[in-house]
C-alpha cells in the first residue's frame, strides 16, 4: 500500500514539474530574461553552425587520406607477399627484404586504420553537431512561442 502512494506522489509531482516546465517564460516582467536567453541561444546557433560548416568541409581530406592510407597498405601488402615467396628460395638476404617488406605493411595497414578512425570521429563529430544545432533550433521556436504568447497578453494601445 505505501508503494501506491509513494509511485502516485511521484507521478503527481512530476505531472506538474512538466507541466510548469513547459513555458519557462509567462509574463510582460519576464521578457528581458526571455530576451536574454533568446539571444544566448542564437548564439549558440551561429557557433554550432560554424563548426558543423567546418567539419563538413573537412571530411573530404578525412576522407581521401583513408582511401591513400588503404590503397597503400594494399600495395604494400602485394609486396610482402612478393617478397615472401621470393624468400622461400633459402637466400638470406631475400628473407631479410621480406621481413622488412612484411614490417612495413603491418605499419600501412594501422596507418590505414587510424585514417578510417579517424574519418567515423569525424562523422560521429558532424552526426553531434547536428543533434546540438537541432535541439537549439527547438529551443529557440520554443522562446518564439513563449515570445508571442506574452506579447499576446500586452494590450494593445489604440
Amino acid at each position: 500500500m505505501k508503494f501506491i502512494y509513494y509511485v502516485l506522489s511521484t507521478v503527481v509531482l512530476l505531472g506538474f514539474s512538466v507541466s510548469t516546465y513547459a513555458q519557462k517564460y509567462k509574463s510582460p516582467a519576464d521578457t528581458g530574461k526571455l530576451n536574454v536567453e533568446y539571444a544566448k541561444v542564437q548564439n549558440n546557433i551561429a557557433d554550432l553552425t560554424a563548426k558543423l560548416n567546418t567539419a563538413q568541409s573537412g571530411l573530404p581530406g578525412y576522407q581521401t587520406k583513408a582511401v591513400n592510407a588503404g590503397n597503400n597498405a594494399q600495395t604494400a601488402a602485394a609486396t610482402s607477399d612478393t617478397s615472401a615467396t621470393k624468400a622461400r628460395s633459402g637466400n638470406l638476404q631475400d628473407s631479410k627484404d621480406a621481413k622488412k617488406n612484411a614490417d612495413d605493411a603491418y605499419n600501412r595497414a594501422k596507418d590505414a586504420r587510424t585514417a578510417n578512425d579517424n574519418v567515423g570521429k569525424q562523422n560521429e563529430k558532424i552526426r553531434k553537431l547536428t543533434d546540438d544545432l537541432k535541439e537549439q533550433r527547438q529551443r529557440l521556436k520554443d522562446l518564439d512561442v513563449m515570445r508571442a504568447a506574452i506579447y499576446a497578453q500586452i494590450p494593445v494601445k489604440q
